[in-house]
């Protein structure tokens, strides 16, 4: 009799550390300032743990720096918008594959006064050009993330070194996208934004939206497992539940439900 209810109440303990180690499960998801600072992880995460258990724990940092972290091994997901560099990622091993997300696009925003001209304008490459052409002020992230990037693709499509402007006209933070836009509304300067994160943000001052619409504005996100061949203490099967979710309808309608204002931020495209 008092073995029967000694085995009962370690199986009751067993089961009850199970359930404790399930409830304690967290994946760390390396993503961008701009999933962060737009609110749009804060909508769509509670939905996911509450239907998996899967605590999820975000590390929002520009692109550049958590394909890094990524490939050190000190994530179980990635989640940011430079495909380049995320299909180089994958093709050196250290994500398993890149599947797309959602999308928004990028504007170029600057001050009321638009000393280069260009408000109203859907050619981002002839803005960049009448910003260097007058010299105006120009706040650049210069911190490697997926919108610097997508900043000095168009700089280099216009044929300007911006490089030799530095410091000058040409201002690098190396912060992030809201960092950078109160130093743009703080001097009157002209920056490059992702629209959500541009939404979101509370301190616009004088600052406008001058240049939108262009195709090469397309602003694209990918999720990537991190890939446990290379960092066995990656979580592959809860890190492998979120991407599939987030690619899933699940996923896909709490994206495509996040809006700010009437406006959608993102929207989503998995295949």
């Amino acid at each position: 009799m008092i073995g029967s209810v000694f085995r009962a109440s370690a199986l009751a303990l067993g089961l009850m550390a199970g359930t404790l180690a399930q409830a304690g499960e967290f994946i760390v998801v390396q993503s961008t300032t701009s999933t962060q600072n737009s609110g749009l992880l804060d909508h769509i995460l509670p939905a996911f743990e509450a239907e998996t258990g899967i605590e999820v724990r975000v590390v929002a940092v520009g692109t550049g720096q958590a394909i890094k972290n990524a490939a050190n091994g000190d994530g179980d997901v990635l989640l940011v918008h430079a495909r380049a560099a995320e299909e180089k990622f994958v093709a050196e091993g250290w994500g398993v594959e890149r599947l797309d997300v959602m999308y928004n696009d990028f504007v170029l925003v600057g001050p009321a006064s638009d000393p280069a001209g260009v408000r109203g304008g859907s050619d981002i490459v002839a803005a960049l050009s009448a910003i260097a052409e007058v010299e105006a002020p120009f706040a650049s992230r210069g911190d490697d993330s997926g919108t610097h990037k997508a900043e000095l693709r168009h700089w280099q499509s216009s044929g300007i070194d911006v490089s030799a402007a530095s410091g000058g006209w040409y201002r690098e933070t190396g912060s992030g996208m809201g960092a950078t836009l109160n130093l743009a509304a703080g001097m009157g300067a002209y920056a490059l934004t992702d629209r959500a994160t541009w939404i979101a943000f509370a301190n616009k001052g004088d600052l406008v939206i001058a240049v939108e619409g262009d195709a090469r504005l397309f602003n694209q996100y990918g999720v990537i497992l991190v890939n446990p061949e290379k960092h066995p203490g990656v979580k592959a099967e809860a890190g492998q539940r979120f991407v599939d979710w987030l690619t899933g309808a699940d996923g896909q309608a709490a994206i495509s439900g996040y809006t700010l204002d009437g406006q959608q931020l993102f929207f989503p495209n998995a295949k």
